[in-house]
């Protein structure tokens, strides 16, 4: 039980990046979270299925995507440690999910539901605010993606990526980077050398 209280700290730290929360607040919300661990290649999520829980890692690394009527895999994003992934249309309009999460590593999570979440803003209303500022880093963030696929070359995209997520180009497989940057594995290894 070591390793879950560790991994709590680690959570009520991430909350006090934005929110400071007394210790008898803080009780209310770690009850409201479930740890879990998922061993590589197991689903978060998988497309059809109910989206019960948003994730916040606290060690891993996931991928989130999107396969076509085609059977094309289409990468939205990366997730490791400190960063939240989940489907949010179905998890916020409560309908089967359109995307997959997969594990890349062994990943361990809290989740919560989204009628924990609610009954937290009620009872403790500054959470509100942690979870606008944590969207609205992810809105961002996915703008700056759907820009950059329209806007920049394979280079520029790739160099983007490199500066943004140094960690992650050492940690994924060059084909899954250049899935997610919409280049072909040969491209991507022109533009690495």
């Amino acid at each position: 039980m070591v390793i879950i209280h560790d991994m709590e700290s680690l959570l009520r730290q991430h909350f006090a990046e934005i929110i400071a929360l007394t210790d008898a607040q803080w009780a209310v919300v770690s009850q409201a979270f479930t740890y879990k661990k998922y061993r590589k290649h197991q689903f978060l999520i998988q497309e059809g299925a109910p989206v019960p829980t948003d994730f916040w890692i606290v060690q891993g690394l996931v991928k989130s995507y999107y396969t076509n009527a085609d059977g094309k895999e289409h990468i939205l994003q990366f997730a490791t440690s400190d960063w939240w992934v989940c489907d949010y249309n179905g998890y916020f309009k409560q309908v089967p999910a359109k995307l997959n999460i997969d594990c890349l590593e062994d990943t361990h999570v809290f989740c919560i539901t989204l009628e924990k979440r609610e009954k937290l803003f009620e009872q403790i209303p500054e959470l509100a605010q942690f979870f606008l500022k944590k969207s609205n880093g992810g809105y961002i963030a996915l703008q700056r993606r759907i820009l950059s696929l329209l806007n920049d070359n394979a280079k520029e995209r790739y160099e983007q990526f490199q500066e943004l997520y140094p960690e992650l180009s050492q940690r994924l497989p060059k084909t899954l980077i250049a899935s997610y940057l919409g280049v072909s594995r040969e491209t991507l290894s022109r533009l690495d050398s």
